[in-house]
């Protein structure tokens, strides 16, 4: 199946493509928001593994509601060598189903689950992990891209 096309502004304006990593696998993650704790841990494994993702050609962007200021302090907090995009209309979020309804403390709200995909070097997709634990994904993700050659 085709992986949904998008194009988002990351953290300094500039816009990126899916299209543009043709030729690469993408791990795209999805994630609630920058800086809570799940996140940071998220980002922070994501970020310690990029180079044995870049040895798998495979490269890492993150997506999320929140705006581009964010994503620069986020980024610029914990020297994220990856991109995150702004998806504040949750447009993309919603191609790939990760925008739903959520309940904490007894509230109701919409909001995005934790999900990553993987992406093939011609823009198929190839993988899902949805409603993720933060706890051992990376590594799970990381595994199942070697596993591929």
């Amino acid at each position: 199946m085709n992986a949904p096309t998008f194009t988002l502004p990351n953290a300094t304006g500039e816009d990126i493509s899916l299209a543009d990593y043709r030729g690469k696998k993408v791990i795209l993650y999805f994630y609630p928001k920058d800086s809570t704790p799940g996140c940071t841990t998220e980002a922070c494994d994501f970020r310690d593994a990029t180079d044995a993702f870049a040895a798998e050609n495979t490269v890492i962007l993150g997506i999320s509601a929140d705006s581009q200021k964010r994503h620069q302090n986020f980024i610029s907090k914990y020297e994220l060598p990856f991109q995150l995009l702004s998806d504040v209309d949750h447009t993309v979020c919603e191609q790939y189903g990760v925008w739903q309804l959520k309940k904490n403390y007894g509230k109701e709200y919409y909001g995005i689950v934790r999900s990553t995909f993987l992406v093939d070097e011609a823009g198929e997709l190839i993988q899902e992990w949805r409603s993720v634990k933060v706890k051992d994904h990376v590594t799970e993700a990381l595994n199942y891209v070697k596993s591929l050659d």
